[in-house]
């Protein structure tokens, strides 16, 4: 029993202690709702606020019981007050929202109202200033400060101006007529991160906020809008000229206002056509009549209505323009191609292709190897970038360019699994193994290279069949080749896969395998075509790939070493044996 009361003793002096280190939090904890409303359910009861004006602090217990905080107490939100409250003359502080809304007051903490708060600004919008303090609802109810229908008049209690200009404008009688998607306030400046659009730029406003709506097919088609206003504002120069980054190209609030947006019908709309020379002229110091008669929104691709006669007159001019574009360039393609092609075949005719470089077999496979590369390549980035020509390339049809990548996909992997038996089995493989396999002296060509190509050197470095160029280039494609078959089968078949690995590993494979494509496809580009399209003793192709064969003074010029061992046999393309 000693024990008891000692444990005893030692629990109740250790919640004494606690509420001594906490004394506010134990003593809000003591203050009952009723002890509140003693004073605060006096409808007279006031207080000045720090604007110089004066607010109610009645609390109508009616209306907090239907809050959707009917369960707080007061002392719940106002934390700081003590049982000696109002006695110790210590004002109370706002409610502390943040305590269970956390990241509404983050949001909040952003916005104008609460930049403006934090800076000592008075009068700042608060919480209670657009929730109310205690009568709060949920936004959707009709008696919310915060319904679509009440919002104007909320936030005209600072803003009076603008929410009169609001009541009038197009947006306003929408909403007045009970059509929750016409705008409020909150759908232009956000709710809570609330952002003022004075000095927002072009591209902001007419992409970020004025789009949502009058972009929408939904939105045009109900209300019977233009469906084109947005597409047409971007493409003129006001449009491109916000894209490209422009801070001063008029935006969509420029012209049609900012919070009083009327009809273009309305004599006091400021795109009615009396006041286009006014509303332009903001921009465009000295414009005329004949200066506003143009059209903001053109859409010179399509028939313009009858009557008007300078967009009719613009569209036959578009017309002409494409058609006269169209016969004279294509006029000088068809004529360089047609020459093109005659110089080349005169070049190859004269050309001394004496010695074989590549077999018939090698040729076959470099033929496929290319081929499913360049499809692969092509399906694939068509995925990532559906709106591309490459998309439009494979009909902008999923299932058409899923399984054309898949079956050029097949080809590669057959191509490679032939490949390693070649290169097993026939002796022109194993010899082409033995020639492409890296050497100390491949180490030494690189650094004598450079010295080459950076002018410390006048000595070019001799290379024998294979240089290390060719060589870091057909490993690179073996490398890459194992790599986008694993993950390429394991995003194909990743129900299979997921059997026996996290759903991760496919994640991880997909993300392998794009960034693979982007490094074979550069690789390419940049150092294959440079050397058998773009290099200048080549030009416009290394025949090679076509008929096998090079030049005695091209294989003297870049594999030296080779060329002294004597002529490649002319069918195998592989070098005689040495007596």
């Amino acid at each position: 029993m000693a024990i008891q009361r000692f444990a005893a003793a030692l629990a109740a002096a250790t919640f004494i202690a606690l509420c001594g280190a906490i004394p506010t939090r134990c003593a809000a904890e003591e203050i009952k709702n009723s002890a509140c409303l003693e004073c605060h359910s006096d409808k007279t009861l006031t207080k000045t606020n720090a604007t110089g004006k004066e607010i109610s602090l009645f609390v109508d217990v009616a209306k907090l019981g239907a809050s959707i905080h009917k369960t707080n107490t007061c002392a719940s939100c106002h934390a700081d007050i003590t049982p000696k409250h109002p006695d110790d003359n210590v004002p109370a502080k706002a409610a502390a929202c943040a305590s269970c809304h956390t990241k509404q007051s983050e949001s909040y903490g952003a916005s104008v109202h609460g930049l403006a708060a934090a800076k000592g600004q008075k009068g700042s919008a608060t919480c209670s200033d657009c929730h109310d303090g205690h009568t709060i609802l949920p936004p959707n109810s009709p008696a919310s400060p915060l319904h679509f229908s009440r919002l104007a008049e909320t936030c005209g209690a600072c803003h009076e101006q603008a929410a009169k200009d609001v009541e009038e404008s197009v947006h306003g009688k929408a909403v007045a007529a009970g059509r929750r998607e016409a705008p409020t306030c909150t759908d232009c400046h956000s709710e809570h991160k609330i952002t003022g659009l004075k000095s927002s730029s072009t591209l902001k406003i007419s992409a970020d906020v004025c789009s949502n709506c009058h972009a929408s097919e939904r939105m045009n088609t109900k209300y019977n809008l233009p469906p084109d206003r947005v597409k047409t504002f971007f493409d003129s120069y006001h449009g491109l000229a916000a894209q490209y980054g422009s801070t001063l190209a008029a935006n969509c609030a420029s012209c049609h206002g900012v919070h009083k947006i009327l009809p273009s019908a309305d004599p006091r709309s400021s795109i009615y056509k009396t006041n286009l020379v006014a509303t332009c002229g903001k921009c465009h110091p000295g414009a005329t009549d004949n200066f506003v008669q143009s059209k903001m929104h053109v859409d010179a691709a399509s028939t313009q209505a009858v009557g008007d006669v300078g967009g009719q007159i613009n569209w036959w001019v578009r017309q002409i323009y494409i058609l006269l574009i169209v016969g004279t360039i294509g006029f000088m393609l068809a004529h360089n191609l047609l020459l093109f092609l005659k110089k080349v075949r005169a070049r190859l005719r004269g050309a001394d292709l004496s010695v074989v470089r590549m077999s018939l077999s090698q040729r076959l496979q470099h033929f496929l190897l290319a081929s499913s590369f360049i499809m692969l390549a092509i399906t694939g980035f068509a995925l990532k970038w559906p709106d591309s020509w490459v998309g439009k390339l494979m009909g902008s049809h999923e299932g058409f360019r899923s399984w054309s990548h898949r079956v050029a996909g097949i080809v590669l992997l057959v191509v490679g699994a032939y490949h390693i038996f070649y290169i097993l089995a026939k002796k022109e493989g194993r010899l082409l193994v033995k020639d492409l396999f890296p050497v100390p002296k491949d180490i030494k060509d690189v650094i004598d290279s450079a010295r080459y190509l950076t002018g410390l050197s006048s000595e070019k470095p001799k290379f024998a069949r294979f240089g290390y160029a060719e060589k870091m280039e057909d490993w690179a494609v073996v490398w890459g080749t194992m790599i986008m078959g694993v993950t390429g089968l394991m995003i194909w078949f990743k129900i299979d896969v997921t059997r026996f690995l996290p759903r991760w590993a496919v994640d991880v494979a997909t993300t392998i395998h794009y960034y693979e494509a982007i490094l074979a496809c550069l690789a390419i580009i940049v150092w294959h075509f440079y050397h058998v399209i773009f290099d200048p003793d080549v030009y416009p192709l290394n025949w090679a790939c076509w008929n096998g064969k090079v030049s005695k003074h091209w294989q003297e010029e870049e594999h030296p070493l080779e060329a002294q061992k004597g002529r490649p046999d002319s069918k195998t393309g592989s070098p005689p044996t040495q007596p």
